[in-house]
């Protein structure tokens, strides 16, 4: 059962750790959304493979259930990317991740590709990862290929998708919500309006949104991908920004690519969750409902979901200097190395809001409710009687997951499951 499921990853008190690893801030791709392209010039760095060899034996130690090497790009850095990946599993570390760019899917026409391909997902295939994402920017390829400085790589992409099936490996296509989704400005600002269209600003924006997320969701389904992560907007320049931001992760940006003010939030929000319930029977996509609806409250009408876990349950290791912070977001706050930090710090007791960063704010708001069922059961039953409909969203995200396999990359998606829990929803 998927409630049993989620309550075993409980077994330590809190949410199943998460450990987020900046391997390195090097990277080959143009994307103007990220401070890590390459055109952006600043020493580039590394951790040592040691290092993070003594932070996953820590991370073991905590009970971390999930450690995600990341970038920059990870592939840059393969021998010990896999090195690491194979030290995280011997130390039992069930949750394993990792993704790409996609630079390694370019030059499709060539005739060494199917080697290139067949090496590196037998590689990968070889070791104990549990995921692995692909990043794509937009439906519209052109776009996408621009946008990365890879010229050819969707059509890499397809080519390389059934090999690594073949070897048991399903990637996820990996979206960071951007103004370009459907082609370039497909997005447009909500505040200054559109000049030359009919009808409300607002109307057009989500319009505009919801058809370049429905396209997205056909396009990368046709090109055979099994499963699909949303990334919110990596910005810390907007209107409603609470000035408590410091980046230490390279990942976010000023760019006006990414840039959504608090208006454009609470739409941006509800329009995903729109999206994804009527592409869940296509896709097994991991964006859940219950975080969705809880930003676009806290977007509209300042309401606050469950408290993001950052600095108590997830961390985040930079690449620069090897410490430790709450989140990628929360460069304020150094935590130090993370074997030397102690149990209990200043940070476990904030409450925090201040981002949007999916990969702590989603499992912050799955996780919250059965966190509260282990340590304030009076209390939480209170808040499902208060607010039915984020219960009723979150049970519909367990069952959605359990029909999902729990979102397990080694394991082809079932349609049939899909199909039946959305025909049940």
């Amino acid at each position: 059962m998927a409630l049993r499921h989620a309550l075993h990853l409980l077994r330590h008190g809190g949410l199943p750790g998460q450990l987020v690893i900046q391997l390195t801030d090097r990277c080959n791709a143009t994307c103007p959304q990220c401070g890590m392209n390459i055109n952006e010039r600043f020493p580039r760095h590394s951790l040592p493979l040691n290092d993070v060899k003594r932070m996953i034996d820590a991370a073991a130690q905590r009970g971390i259930a999930a450690v995600s090497f990341t970038g920059g790009e990870p592939l840059l850095v393969l021998r010990d990317l896999v090195a690491l990946i194979n030290h995280a599993g011997v130390a039992g570390i069930a949750y394993i991740r990792t993704g790409t760019n996609g630079f390694v899917f370019r030059s499709h026409e060539k005739h060494d590709f199917p080697d290139r391909i067949h090496r590196l997902a037998e590689t990968l295939a070889a070791t104990p990862l549990r995921n692995f994402w692909i990043s794509i920017d937009s439906a519209d390829p052109v776009t996408h290929e621009k946008m990365r400085g890879f010229p050819g790589v969707i059509r890499g992409i397809e080519r390389a998708l059934p090999i690594f099936h073949r070897y048991g490996l399903f990637p996820s296509a990996n979206l960071g919500i951007n103004r370009n989704l459907d082609g370039p400005g497909s997005i447009p600002v909500l505040a200054n309006g559109i000049p030359g269209d009919k009808g409300a600003p607002a109307v057009i924006f989500r319009e505009r949104l919801h058809s370049g997320l429905s396209r997205f969701f056909q396009f990368v389904a046709g090109m055979g991908f099994s499963t699909a992560n949303v990334c919110y907007p990596m910005s810390i320049a907007d209107d409603g920004g609470s000035g408590e931001l410091n980046a230490v992760y390279g990942a976010t940006a000023t760019s006006a690519i990414v840039s959504f003010s608090s208006r454009e939030k609470a739409h941006l929000f509800d329009v995903l969750g729109q999206s994804v319930r009527e592409n869940r029977a296509r896709l097994r996509i991991f964006t859940p409902l219950c975080a969705l609806d809880a930003l676009k409250r806290q977007f509209r009408h300042g309401e606050r979901g469950y408290p993001c876990s950052g600095g108590k349950d997830f961390f985040f290791i930079d690449a620069v200097t090897g410490h430790t912070y709450p989140c990628g977001y929360r460069g304020e706050e150094d935590l130090g190395v993370f074997g030397d930090r102690p149990a209990i710090s200043a940070a476990d007791n904030r409450a925090c809001y201040a981002c949007e960063w999916e990969c702590f704010r989603d499992p912050s708001e799955l996780g919250g409710p059965l966190q509260d069922m282990a340590r304030h059961p009076i209390k939480c039953l209170r808040r499902w009687r208060k607010d039915p409909g984020f219960i009723k969203l979150w049970l519909k995200d367990l069952q959605y997951y359990q029909a999902c396999d729990f979102f397990d990359g080694r394991r082809p998606a079932r349609p049939e499951r899909l199909r039946r829990h959305a025909r049940g929803n």
